[in-house]
């Protein structure tokens, strides 16, 4: 059934860190970038915006602004995710901040299982230099850098990592 293939993408998908310097063919960039703003959007405005990195001196700027995560430069491709502000704010009024900041991480999310089962391997990175990111990719003082995703050809086969029991987080009713 359909749904096994998500649900197995959801389970199996792991933070990569290490990567393989193979390009990623366009059509695969695409893809991902399609998957991406598949994901859902506020009245289907579509606030956010795809920058897709692969100059080896931006993408080394890039992990130094990111706290010094060198493991971004490596990446082939580097995309950089953000939220539109005034693509959701013209329906939405200021509410839309906050939308297009939904729309933004819900393409992130997208774009790592898209990358996951396309055999890639990415990392969701949020720790960085806003205002420098910004000033390194021309992005508008509109708009605003939500992450950092580099993606590749894994060169690791990380574990995934524990979770919470689901009885732990939830709450049934009320708090």
């Amino acid at each position: 059934m359909p749904y096994e293939h998500c649900l197995e993408a959801i389970f199996t998908r792991v933070s990569i860190r290490r990567f393989k310097p193979d390009p990623i063919p366009e059509d695969v960039i695409k893809v991902i970038l399609e998957a991406g703003n598949a994901a859902p959007s506020a009245g289907n405005l579509q606030a956010r915006d795809f920058i897709v990195v692969r100059e080896e001196n931006t993408k080394l700027k890039l992990a130094k602004a990111a706290l010094k995560q060198m493991f971004i430069a490596e990446a082939p491709i580097v995309i950089v995710v953000c939220a539109n502000y005034p693509r959701s704010m013209r329906v939405y009024g200021e509410r839309g901040r906050l939308y297009a900041e939904q729309d933004a991480t819900a393409a992130v999310e997208n774009i790592l299982l898209a990358v996951h089962m396309l055999g890639l391997g990415a990392v969701w990175v949020g720790a960085f230099d806003e205002v420098e990111v910004m000033n390194l990719l021309g992005i508008p003082d509109y708009a605003r850098p939500i992450a950092i995703i580099p993606v590749g050809y894994p060169a690791e086969e990380p574990k995934r990592r524990e979770r919470y029991p689901i009885d732990y987080l939830t709450h049934w009713e009320k708090w």
